[in-house]
């Protein structure tokens, strides 16, 4: 613009009219309302079913499809697969039903990995299926936080390893051959699982510190559960029955039971030299001695019993049905802090 030159008062008018067109329009694009992703909770689950019902035949397809906060379904059926839920936070794989739904595996050792290394995986929930086992093992979980497995069956050894908060809950466990659940390095509640025909029910192991609480543990061919290395294991509120021997304490292991029925089993509990087991209330009848110390073989350590503990006749309903309720006439009932002794409530009078 050449010096001196002026502007009309009409054309700077015309100027700042636009100008402000201009602010009110961007000002209107940027205030406009964006449309956002579905919620988690909004978007509909993930249907997997063998007949192409669903979105999906396999249930893998599914879960590499899953975003976080999704549900899986998985229809009545036999999936003849391996599953691995890795890299995953905040999904859940529901099945129809332990009865209904059974994964087979194909080729790997494990049917069903939570995790995998260096690939862990976060708050998922797994619940209504069936896991065989393939290479001697059905399901592995390993690297990952905040699992729950509940209202499932597994079929062969369930292991862990460098797992946190994990909880198994009403769970059919067994068949393995040589244990059902293995504890490496791992922090886990088991609650209300049946736990059944394996060489040893549970083992804890390494640093692992887990509690067991309201289980039933049957027909191991060793110990019900055997704690070992540095682990931690609170059993509270057990029945451990017609196994080998009741629990095993081993290593420098700290640990402590209470209110656990142990009976019918070759013996009780095993105390290790360098273990330590704070006993209470709990109900032993056994056809050996009901507390050792640890050698070759187990000595009797009748010394090792607490004033609080029982050896009464539990009075199980039918052991030979593994009904393992106690009947309405059992002595069990109201002991130190306890409603009942054992895993499971005894029947009513009216029974």
């Amino acid at each position: 613009m050449a010096s001196g030159m002026t502007i009309p008062m009409k054309m700077m008018k015309h100027w700042f009219l636009q100008a402000a067109l201009l602010c009110v329009s961007v000002g209107a694009v940027s205030m406009a309302p964006v449309r956002a992703e579905e919620a988690p909770g909004e978007r509909p689950p993930l249907v997997v079913a063998l007949d192409g019902s669903g979105q999906y035949r396999s249930i893998q397809e599914a879960v590499d499809a899953a975003k976080t906060g999704d549900t899986i379904l998985i229809r009545p059926g036999a999936y003849p697969e391996d599953v691995t839920i890795h890299s995953k936070e905040n999904v859940r794989l529901i099945g129809a039903g332990m009865d209904q739904v059974t994964i087979l595996g194909r080729e790997r050792v494990g049917v069903f990995h939570i995790g995998k290394w260096p690939y862990g995986a976060t708050n998922i929930e797994i619940s209504g299926i069936t896991v065989n086992e393939h290479g001697g093992h059905a399901m592995g979980m390993f690297n990952g936080r905040g699992i729950h497995f509940h209202h499932a069956r597994v079929k062969g050894m369930l292991f862990t390893q460098q797992v946190e908060d994990v909880r198994i809950e009403d769970c059919d466990i067994g068949g393995s051959e040589t244990t059902g659940v293995q504890f490496a390095n791992s922090q886990a509640v088991m609650r209300g699982n049946f736990i059944h025909d394996n060489d040893h029910g549970v083992s804890v192991a390494g640093k692992s510190t887990v509690r067991l609480e309201r289980n039933v543990i049957t027909r191991s061919l060793f110990e019900a559960v055997i704690v070992n290395d540095q682990a931690q294991a609170v059993l509270v509120g057990n029945t451990f029955v017609k196994n080998g021997g009741g629990a095993a304490f081993l290593g420098t292991s700290q640990n402590e039971a209470s209110g656990n029925i142990v009976s019918l089993n070759a013996y009780g509990f095993v105390v290790g030299a360098s273990s330590r087991v704070l006993f209470s209330y709990n109900d032993m009848q056994n056809s050996g001695s009901n507390y050792l110390r640890s050698g070759t073989p187990n000595q009797p350590a009748p010394e090792l019993k607490p004033d609080s503990d029982l050896t009464v006749d539990p009075r199980f309903v039918d052991t030979a049905k593994d009904d393992f309720r106690l009947r309405a006439d059992t002595s069990l009932v109201k002991i130190g802090t306890f409603p009942y002794l054992g895993a499971l409530p005894p029947l009513s009078a009216s029974h």
